[in-house]
């Protein structure tokens, strides 16, 4: 089987590695030369744990191919699928341009009967423009071939995406034709084998499950983060009241830990989209609009925190920050929640010198330049510092060498935006140590 993915971004790649790792011959094509010459050579633009290793044995094996050449891709491919950004426009709606002008590609250089498969994320009613792109495409050229179009959103997770595709929780799947549906079900035959569910639907639906499913991920830790902040308030403890709903199965453990926000590539922009497609229908998403000021608030929280720590005056104070992505095991600081408190700290006067095992490169080219310092090591970062600002909980930061962080750190003090230690053992060990829903 063959088929071809356009767009090599962070969806397209993934996607196109884990089908070419289960003896699919696949095309990825993008516009970019420099990112295909890059891929070539085993050069990726973007980091996920396990994957370069992976692109490297399939490009090896001759079952994962890059190109910048649609005409020369498509022919022979059953599936084509659409996975190139659909960034946000200023009123948050997914600007669709790049996956309607692939539409319109597919359309001028199809031969066969084709499934246009719209990988990207994008809003209810898309599958119709999409079908629409195609459609005229084939007018122009006076062509009569015939395609199906159809959805297939990703549900993948940065830092576990190759595990999350070789083995989804489900896959989802908007069809409107039976042929269409086989083919799409003959592909992902090989991720079926464990018994992890298919579900067919129509577009309209595979377009809105996407949606739904970000948008209530995002809800669970707006949610908590509200309750944190109510916790500080009354002198409760987040962390026992976490561990006492997550026990309840209608609630469940997962994504009810409190922090600094959410951030990334999909949940800021899947709600926004998702309250602006509600609004285009003359709906109003009330939750969702909760969801969103409660996160934007809640990157200030710990800004806040080292205001009242040191009276209000940060002028001239230097601190460190462990942690720069959004989450750990990736490098994606799109809407990373480090990046607000930096500039909130630079505001007031102070500097700050940073350490990420692997973001900090994507940081200083895409973020913040040369308006902080990058250090290297997780230790030399403190030294000469007035204190120490976890902002992404790396494995490497939970047990880390209290006796080098003492000696480096300047005053034994930490603001903890990830909960990652307790409370009662770093007072019991000396530390001013500020952290998130627990009163101070």
């Amino acid at each position: 089987m063959k088929i071809v993915v356009v767009g090599t971004g962070y969806v397209g790649l993934v996607t196109g590695t884990c089908f070419a790792e289960v003896g699919i011959d696949v095309t990825c094509v993008d516009i970019d030369v420099n990112k295909i010459e890059n891929l070539k050579k085993g050069i990726l633009p973007i980091y996920e744990p396990g994957l370069e290793e992976m692109v490297e044995r399939n490009v090896a094996k001759g079952r994962l191919h890059f190109s910048t050449n649609l005409a020369e891709s498509i022919p022979g491919a059953e599936c084509a699928f659409i996975a190139v950004g659909t960034p946000p426009g200023e009123d948050g709606s997914a600007d669709l341009k790049y996956v309607l002008g692939v539409a319109s590609d597919i359309g001028r250089h199809m031969a066969d009967y084709l499934v246009v498969v719209t990988k990207s994320t994008v809003p209810v009613t898309t599958g119709d423009k999409v079908n629409a792109a195609v459609a005229a495409a084939l007018q122009t050229r006076g062509a009569n071939i015939p395609y199906d179009v159809a959805s297939n959103p990703e549900f993948l997770k940065e830092g576990a995406a190759i595990e999350d595709f070789l083995k989804p929780d489900r896959i989802v799947i908007g069809v409107s034709s039976p042929k269409a549906e086989e083919i799409l079900r003959k592909l992902y035959k090989p991720f079926m084998v464990n018994g992890h569910p298919i579900f067919c639907m129509d577009i309209r639906s595979a377009e809105m499950t996407k949606y739904a499913a970000n948008s209530m991920l995002a809800t669970k830790i707006s949610f908590m983060n509200d309750i944190a902040n109510l916790c500080e308030i009354v002198g409760a403890d987040v962390n026992m009241v976490r561990k006492g709903i997550g026990s309840d199965t209608r609630i469940g453990t997962k994504f009810i830990y409190p922090g600094i926000g959410y951030g990334g590539s999909c949940f800021p922009k899947d709600v926004k989209a998702l309250i602006k497609t509600a609004e285009n229908y003359g709906y109003n998403m009330q939750v969702l609009h909760a969801v969103e000021d409660v996160n934007e608030a809640q990157k200030s929280v710990l800004y806040n925190k080292v205001m009242k720590h040191f009276g209000g005056n940060i002028s001239g104070k230097k601190f460190a920050m462990w942690g720069l992505s959004f989450k750990p095991k990736t490098d994606d600081m799109r809407e990373a929640p480090s990046l607000v408190i930096i500039n909130q700290l630079l505001a007031q006067g102070a500097s700050v010198v940073a350490y990420d095992p692997v973001a900090m490169e994507e940081c200083k080219k895409h973020h913040l330049g040369d308006k902080i310092g990058y250090i290297e090591d997780q230790y030399d970062v403190l030294i000469g510092t007035d204190a120490l600002l976890i902002a992404t909980e790396w494995p490497e930061f939970r047990t880390p060498d209290w006796q080098v962080i003492g000696r480096n750190l300047g005053s034994k003090t930490i603001f903890d935006g990830r909960n990652i230690y307790e409370m009662n053992e770093m007072k019991d060990n000396g530390y001013n140590y500020y952290c998130i829903g627990v009163a101070e």
